[in-house]
């Protein structure tokens, strides 16, 4: 492990539920040509104790210090693995921040339900995205990319959001957070109150639930000012 010589952080990726790790793709290879190292968990959303684990085990592939970038669900992940000694910073977007007595699906029961929820099923005990429920995903993309989104989706246990985090990373490290304001998955009042909970610098984008595909120059912005803080 290369610590003390390196200046920049390295970011680990952490995606939500039915936007694999592939959702970061417009991210990467701009940080990766800037001389950031990267790398995105991939897990089974299986447990959230289980995701968390596996993205601790990502921390170790690349040289700390380490920014977590969270999106949706991933939030809830980074929230667990981020107090991780070798976790300098956390980035939510449009993401979920629980505290410690709370689950991935707590606040979301104090907002108004979202449209996607009436776009999924349950089926062979993994929660699917119907095909027409990207446009309450990532209505904001092309026909072809949110085909691609459909494709590559995540799908998880149906009980995977009443698990704890494992631990509460944004009250003791800093936090960037991007609210995506047209957001028919985690309601951007949510988004809002969890930024203003957490006392994150937050940034708020005309944007879907994925603002890392509909408007990555804006995301990248933020994650450079996470990397230069």
């Amino acid at each position: 492990m290369k610590t003390s010589t390196q200046t920049k952080p390295s970011f680990v990726f952490a995606h939500g539920l039915w936007a694999d790790g592939s959702c970061f793709s417009k991210l990467i290879p701009t940080l990766q040509a800037e001389g950031y190292e990267c790398i995105a968990a991939q897990y089974g959303l299986n447990t959230t104790a289980e995701d968390v684990a596996v993205t601790k085990a990502t921390i170790g592939r690349v040289s700390s210090p380490v920014i977590l970038v969270g999106h949706s669900y991933g939030g809830t992940v980074i929230t667990g693995a981020g107090i991780d000694d070798r976790v300098a910073g956390l980035v939510y977007i449009a993401a979920l921040a629980p505290d410690a007595d709370e689950s991935s699906q707590t606040q979301q029961s104090n907002f108004p339900k979202t449209d996607v929820f009436s776009h999924i099923e349950v089926v062979d005990g993994r929660i699917w995205l119907r095909p027409e429920g990207t446009e309450y995903f990532c209505g904001d993309l092309s026909e072809q990319e949110q085909k691609l989104v459909w494709a590559t989706q995540g799908v998880p246990k149906p009980d995977l959001f009443e698990a704890k985090a494992g631990g509460t990373a944004w009250k003791s490290k800093p936090s960037w957070y991007i609210v995506a304001k047209k957001d028919h998955t985690v309601h951007p009042d949510l988004e809002r109150a969890m930024a203003k909970r957490m006392g994150a610098s937050t940034y708020e984008v005309d944007s879907s639930h994925v603002p890392m595909l509909s408007q990555p120059k804006f995301v990248l912005d933020v994650i450079r000012a996470a990397a230069n803080a």
